[in-house]
């Protein structure tokens, strides 16, 4: 069965820290680019970091860079998204996609994302 599970999200006080996993099942995990995405309350969907394949390269919307690191363990078909410092306005919740290669069998799977709520 193709699909992703997020993991991780809880309710943390601000300035703390959290790891989000998203494990895949059912692709060839090491050939999709990973994307971690959020959205908060009221908000519309936003990019947070997205990885190659390989692991190799990241990728960061503006506004993310220098509290979140994302990563990815292929022997796992396992994705990360560390965050640092959490503040309230990281409230949301982080989706994890999958883009595929062309000729993939599935070109984007889609998670159901992990609530992050935190408290002031």
């Amino acid at each position: 069965q193709v699909g992703l599970v997020e993991s991780g999200g809880g309710l943390v006080q601000s300035g703390e820290s959290l790891r989000l996993s998203c494990e895949a099942s059912g692709l060839y995990f090491s050939r999709y680019v990973m994307t971690w995405y959020r959205q908060g309350p009221g908000k519309g969907r936003e990019m947070v970091a997205s990885i190659t394949s390989d692991g190799g390269s990241t990728n960061y919307a503006d506004s993310m860079k220098g509290r979140f690191t994302i990563s990815r363990d292929n022997a796992k078909n396992t994705v990360y998204l560390q965050i640092h410092s959490l503040k309230p306005e990281d409230t949301a919740v982080y989706s994890c996609n999958a883009r595929g290669p062309p000729g993939s069998r599935y070109l984007e799977v889609w998670g159901l994302g992990t609530l992050v709520t935190v408290s002031s």
